[in-house]
């Protein structure tokens, strides 16, 4: 066999095991829709703070139902919501597009690798919310969205890892900046996400 012939073997041993262990489907358009859903929904939410006289933030310790609080909350799981389905939704055309499957071994572990930190995260904001510190939401879900994204990266590109890196910067610095929570929320789910999707739809979807 000559040079050439051993290298194409390589590089097709180097293609099975990335296809047995890497998660290839993930797509870039939905990224950068998931970042103007964030973007959408940051004006928003600042439409309801900056249009209400208080809002009492201590409301769900003492159960009582605050009409803003209540806005935000849904607004926030609306979002969270759109955003999972359209990349479900992405990522499956992306994956019948490339004759992949969706479900694979890879696809697993990215669920799990990202779920498990996204799901403790959460509960950590619930916990929070209850005690009536939301100067520490903004950060609480940026850090935990980023330790979730560099956790799926080792089973998906490797581009995700530098998105996962960006928002835990940016979530470090929302933990001393709490005025701009809000900003540098849109910053992270809004401009980041936009900026990685249009970068991964120009790379691998094109």
């Amino acid at each position: 066999m000559e040079k050439s012939d051993y290298l194409q073997q390589l590089s097709d041993i180097k293609n099975i095991i990335e296809k047995s262990t890497k998660f290839k489907a993930l797509s870039g358009f939905s990224g950068i829709l998931a970042g103007i859903y964030a973007l959408v929904g940051a004006f928003l939410a600042y439409r309801i703070v900056k249009n209400s006289d208080s809002i009492n933030y201590y409301d769900l310790q003492n159960l009582v139902q605050s009409e803003n609080l209540i806005k935000l909350l849904l607004l926030a799981l609306t979002i969270f919501f759109a955003s999972l389905f359209t990349g479900l939704y992405f990522s499956a055309q992306n994956a019948k597009k490339h004759q992949m499957n969706l479900w694979t071994p890879a696809a697993k572990k990215v669920l799990m690798n990202f779920g498990i930190p996204m799901l403790v995260g959460g509960i950590f904001a619930i916990s929070v919310i209850l005690k009536g510190y939301l100067t520490l939401i903004s950060p609480i879900c940026l850090l935990f969205y980023g330790l979730a994204l560099l956790n799926a990266a080792n089973y998906t590109f490797n581009e995700t890892k530098i998105l996962g890196y960006a928002i835990l910067l940016i979530g470090c610095i929302s933990l001393f900046t709490p005025g701009l929570g809000l900003y540098l929320w849109a910053l992270g789910f809004g401009v980041f996400h936009i900026i990685y999707g249009v970068f991964m739809y120009n790379k691998y979807e094109k």
